[in-house]
């Protein structure tokens, strides 16, 4: 079984629980499969620690140069959102992973870098409720949807604020190695799933 490259982003005032909760999620699942699975790690724009929201201090894996190819993309949200989204090498380096990759989701406001890159045109999307109208004005021809914690369009799902990307995480689980899998991964974080 080939283990699928896991990339998460992360950059100054990501939100802490948009990039820990799906780490959390696919690492569970990958430690309970004996590390046969997965191979999850951190991305950012350079090789220094980031400082997400609200202090801590997180030194990525890679970098947006050096990254392995990822088979999962996942992009969380936060008040970095705003600068990141005027940083083009990232947007590229986004939307070029994603062309590839299997799947491609976002937490909360990370839906407005995947809008930035072209990515929700023509799709559904859901996102941080404080920012549906910023999402509205970046991506015009994208149905927003409110009140649902995550919103799938095959390749490209999106989640709405905060924990709802653990819902999505472990839907995505679910759809990559059933059920039983998402569930021992649930049970393992005493986490209700959806």
């Amino acid at each position: 079984m080939k283990r699928r490259n896991t990339a998460i982003l992360i950059f100054d005032d990501v939100e802490v629980l948009d990039f820990a909760g799906p780490f959390e999620v696919f690492s569970v699942t990958d430690e309970l499969s004996d590390y046969q699975r997965l191979n999850v790690y951190t991305v950012a724009r350079e090789d220094q620690p980031i400082t997400t929201r609200n202090g801590l201090s997180v030194n990525p894996k890679y970098t947006i140069k050096n990254a392995p190819k990822p088979d999962i993309l996942i992009i969380p949200g936060g008040e970095g959102t705003r600068e990141v989204i005027e940083q083009g090498d990232v947007i590229t380096w986004i939307f070029q992973n994603a062309v590839s990759a299997e799947k491609v989701f976002s937490v909360c406001s990370g839906a407005l870098l995947l809008a930035k890159a072209g990515l929700l045109k023509g799709l559904k999307a859901t996102t941080h409720y404080q920012v549906f109208d910023v999402l509205e004005s970046i991506a015009p021809d994208t149905r927003i949807i409110k009140g649902q914690r995550f919103v799938d369009n095959g390749k490209i799902a999106t989640s709405a604020g905060i924990s709802a990307g653990i819902d999505l995480s472990l839907y995505v689980i679910e759809q990559m190695f059933g059920a039983e899998i998402a569930d021992s991964t649930a049970d393992y974080m005493e986490y209700r799933r959806l």
